[in-house]
């Protein structure tokens, strides 16, 4: 058996005592894809699950915590945010030789090119955007409290902490000095808008692909890939959203900024907003350059590890090339957007 195969023996044993259903013939069939925790689609009795594992071997302390992803999901079963059903998490190694997770497996579209280019028409992007954004409000109107995630995360000063965070990754992946990054950790350290006490669950991550939408109506059935998801402020998810779209539409990053989006049914950055403030009960929302900067930061520090990773020798070659080298311009877009 190779190093990230499954015994499916021993699966299907631990299973059965948890799940309604599962039989000894259970077949496990990993999915290509480069997620960081290894994914897999299990049938049994003509039924599939999905399960997500720990890489096995040395990890970093909190990468790969499969179980607050468990946690998350599992607490958003009976809300307005579409998750797939969680059936149980085993956090002994010695069912597969890591901590793992079983949940619904779903079948739907997972779309990666904001252009969507395979939709037909203008109307039915319109409303593949109008339910991202009804979902992202769904996510963020959750009472932590009430489904039992109020200590999901550190209450407070999220912003401070992020940026603190990432400007320690930058600096433990830097191979070369660039002095739009020194201005923009100098700039975010020196501008934090006040804490506004506002506290939401945030996804961390919430794009286009992390989502599956029904396979033929431009609804969401899934948000996926809860890795980075945390308590902190809605705003990061917002802003993360719409910085992606200001990329080029060419490239690794497949962003929007020279698209006619009209001509598309896409919304603009602020019709986008305005439609989450109405969904989230907000009238306005300051310090917006800010989160974008951020989001921008936070973008060129992740590539920047790809880089390093490339140097390294960690990282797949092709990936490493293309994607390490957008630190610049990432950071150059970051610093122009300083007022």
């Amino acid at each position: 058996m190779g190093h990230q195969d499954i015994n499916t023996e021993r699966l299907a044993n631990y299973l059965a005592q948890h799940i309604e259903g599962i039989g000894s013939d259970l077949s496990a069939e990993k999915f290509a894809g480069g997620q960081s925790n290894p994914t897999f689609k299990l049938t049994s009795n003509g039924v599939d699950y999905v399960l997500r594992r720990k890489p096995q071997g040395e990890l970093l302390a909190s990468a790969h915590a499969v179980d607050r992803e468990f946690r998350v999901i599992t607490a958003l079963q009976n809300t307005e945010v579409p998750v797939p059903k969680t059936y149980v998490l085993c956090e002994e190694d010695s069912v597969i030789g890591s901590m793992f997770y079983v949940m619904e497996y779903m079948e739907g579209r997972i779309l990666w090119d904001p252009i969507l280019p395979e939709v037909q028409s203008a109307s039915e992007r319109a409303a593949i955007y109008d339910a991202m954004n009804a979902t992202l409000a769904a996510l963020h109107n959750v009472d932590v409290e009430a489904v039992g995630l109020s200590d999901y995360g550190r209450p407070g000063n999220y912003f401070e902490r992020q940026v603190t965070r990432w400007s320690k990754q930058y600096r433990a992946s830097e191979i070369d000095s660039i002095p739009d990054m020194e201005t923009l950790m100098r700039y975010l350290a020196a501008n934090m808008p006040p804490d506004d006490g506002c506290v939401s669950l945030v996804h961390g991550d919430y794009r286009l692909d992390n989502m599956m939408f029904h396979s033929t109506e431009p609804r969401v059935i899934a948000l996926l890939d809860w890795e980075l998801s945390t308590l902190g402020h809605p705003l990061a998810d917002l802003a993360n959203q719409c910085m992606a779209w200001m990329l080029p539409s060419q490239g690794s990053m497949r962003g929007l900024s020279d698209i006619n989006r009209a001509e598309w049914g896409i919304p603009s950055n602020e019709e986008y907003i305005a439609q989450y403030c109405k969904r989230t009960g907000r009238t306005e929302i300051e310090h917006w350059n800010f989160y974008l900067i951020f989001s921008l930061f936070r973008l060129a520090a992740i590539v920047q590890g790809i880089r390093k990773r490339a140097q390294i020798g960690t990282a797949s070659s092709d990936e490493a090339d293309t994607r390490g080298e957008l630190v610049y311009p990432l950071a150059a877009m970051a610093v122009n957007l300083i007022p």
